[in-house]
């Protein structure tokens, strides 16, 4: 998930720099053009999101975006119009020629980050139906991965599998007995306070979201989302 490759397209250069800097600084692979024409000479299949001005020279954003949604190989690209044109109409032309989002000129950089990183969420889900998922804590079980944002958390296989156990179980409570039966198959002997000693591990190690890992006295381990 920390290694989207963006594209952003305007004719402000400072304005793309920006852009750069702070996407970068989210984790992001950045490049830029500052006209359409120049980012129609680049590999676009290489991007996994557009950030592309409405109002550039010759080839405007709108056409861009139209001539990207005729072509087989681009059409899937997500697209978010940066724009000082924020009428009704204008917004519903960009919606129309497919854009995913749409933020209005002028935006602060906290903005467009939470932009971004909604919408590329959204090709997470997409993809990958199986992802596990509570607010900004994600896991790919698939990838034996998991996330906070774009932060890939470093869990042990252990760790991992509890926490996958229980976020794909929400509220449901699970005994000492039932997760090492489900995650020490192949252990012959191990004490529950094995038990005790991952989850705190991993409480600390998913931080805000360690509090939703709840100790239920007597019964086990379960995972809170309310």
């Amino acid at each position: 998930m920390a290694n989207y490759k963006i594209l952003v397209v305007d004719d402000e250069e400072d304005l793309c720099e920006i852009l750069k800097f702070n996407l970068e600084v989210e984790g992001y692979d950045v490049d830029t053009a500052n006209s359409a024409e120049e980012a129609l000479q680049m590999n676009l299949t290489n991007y996994n999101l557009l950030l592309l001005d409405v109002m550039m020279g010759e080839m405007n954003g709108f056409k861009m975006a139209s001539l990207l949604r005729k072509n087989e190989k681009l059409k899937h690209i997500p697209i978010i119009f940066l724009t000082a044109k924020d009428t009704e109409d204008d917004k519903l032309m960009g919606f129309n020629i497919g854009a995913d989002d749409y933020i209005s000129k002028p935006f602060s950089i906290r903005e467009v980050i939470a932009r971004v990183k909604a919408v590329l969420r959204r090709i997470v889900d997409k993809e990958d139906p199986a992802i596990l998922q509570f607010k900004k804590l994600y896991i790919d079980p698939v990838k034996k991965r998991a996330f906070i944002d774009n932060t890939e958390l470093p869990l042990t296989k252990k760790e991992f599998e509890i926490l996958s156990l229980l976020l794909s179980h929400p509220g449901q409570v699970f005994s000492r007995e039932e997760i090492l039966s489900k995650i020490w198959t192949d252990e012959v002997y191990v004490l529950d306070r094995t038990i005790d000693v991952n989850i705190t591990r991993l409480r600390k190690k998913i931080g805000e979201y360690g509090k939703r890992i709840v100790t239920r006295l007597g019964y086990g381990y379960c995972f809170e989302t309310a």
